[in-house]
């Protein structure tokens, strides 16, 4: 499935979208998304970086599975399985996957340099 194919898609089978391996123990799956939001899963292996990074667009991660040390601004946290973090506009954030996880990452608005 490309990634136009999803901005009409309603009902999303995980099975239907490939991964996009990022390189360095990172994938991720576009999995929905519209001008105004976009939903991403990225998959890390234990000891991958989330680069520390900003961007305008308002951000919320679910840690689905694993641990992630993030770094949030000037602050620091591990954050484990069931945990959130919100990457207000702007604002430099980044993670190291401390164990194999997941986070599902929340977009407004959508991220067209991920496209």
């Amino acid at each position: 499935m490309n990634f136009k194919d999803l901005t009409n898609k309603t009902l999303i089978a995980d099975s239907d979208i490939d991964w996009e391996v990022l390189g360095n123990g990172v994938r991720r799956k576009i999995m929905a998304y519209d001008d105004n939001l976009m939903l991403v899963k990225v998959e890390f292996e234990k000891g991958a970086i989330g680069s520390v990074h900003n961007h305008p667009h308002l951000q919320l991660s679910y840690v689905a599975r694993g641990s992630f040390e993030v770094t949030m601004g000037e602050d620091k946290k591990v954050l484990n399985e069931g945990d959130v973090f919100f990457a207000p506009t702007l604002v430099f954030h980044g993670v190291v996957c401390l164990e194999d996880g997941l986070l599902i990452d929340v977009f407004n608005p959508h991220r067209a340099d991920f496209l």
